[in-house]
């Protein structure tokens, strides 16, 4: 971003993931200058940050923050720690019960940092990929949860305190389902082949094979078939 973007700032969270990249497109489409942050948190597979990557400089984002804090230190989680990822789960399954792909206060922390950057850039719009319909069970994507970190954000910054800033969380895929992601992906221009979604993924000659048999992968790929289109991933299975 140049010093003459009149363009408001908005700080997006980025994962390298399909919501992420969708929710980055989203920022721009509203008319934000958005400021890509990625954390590297101990992740278990450093092609979640290469897709980050991508996806910042494809969709043109203003800035692209990444942010190291070792998560992977607290442990908890198969996405940080040595815990098998589950697989092959029904539909019914995911979602019913917290599981242990589950980083512990993960959004927490990542929205603690997103407010840090938004208020050292002079921002007052935080975008993350939350989604309460097909998700995975977890605490904090919930609604409530957003609400109540907006209220926090008025009280723990200088800007909120002194300055009256109103922060304000946007979650624009909270209520829609995977399928209207990849739909709303689509009309944003959004490269679905640029993004990394699998917990657990398989690297053969260089090439990373998403496994198509966690959660994640499960929960995309049902989104690419109710949309009627073919996720451009490529699978090991």
């Amino acid at each position: 971003m140049t010093y003459h973007d009149l363009r408001p700032r908005a700080v997006c969270l980025l994962s390298g993931g399909m919501d992420s990249a969708v929710v980055l497109a989203e920022a721009r489409e509203r008319g934000f200058a958005p400021l890509a942050l990625t954390v590297r948190y101990g992740q278990r597979h450093a092609c979640e940050l290469d897709a980050a990557r991508r996806v910042a400089a494809a969709l043109g984002a203003a800035e692209h923050v990444v942010l190291s804090v070792g998560l992977d230190q607290i442990g908890g989680s198969a996405l940080t720690a040595d815990i098998a990822v589950p697989k092959d789960r029904s539909g019914d399954a995911i979602g019913k019960d917290v599981p242990v792909t589950y980083v512990p206060a993960r959004n927490t922390v990542f929205l603690s940092l997103a407010l840090g950057l938004a208020e050292a850039r002079g921002a007052s719009d935080l975008f993350v990929g939350v989604n309460a319909i097909d998700y995975s069970g977890y605490p904090d994507c919930r609604p409530e949860f957003l609400r109540a970190f907006e209220a926090l954000a008025a009280l723990a910054t200088a800007a909120g305190t002194e300055r009256g800033v109103s922060y304000r969380v946007h979650a624009p895929l909270l209520e829609l389902g995977k399928a209207q992601i990849v739909a709303r992906g689509r009309a944003l221009g959004v490269d679905f082949a640029l993004t990394h979604t699998c917990y657990d993924p398989l690297v053969r000659d260089g090439r990373v094979l998403s496994c198509g048999r966690c959660d994640a992968c499960k929960l995309r790929l049902a989104g690419f078939a109710e949309a009627g289109l073919r996720d451009p991933l490529p699978y090991a299975e």
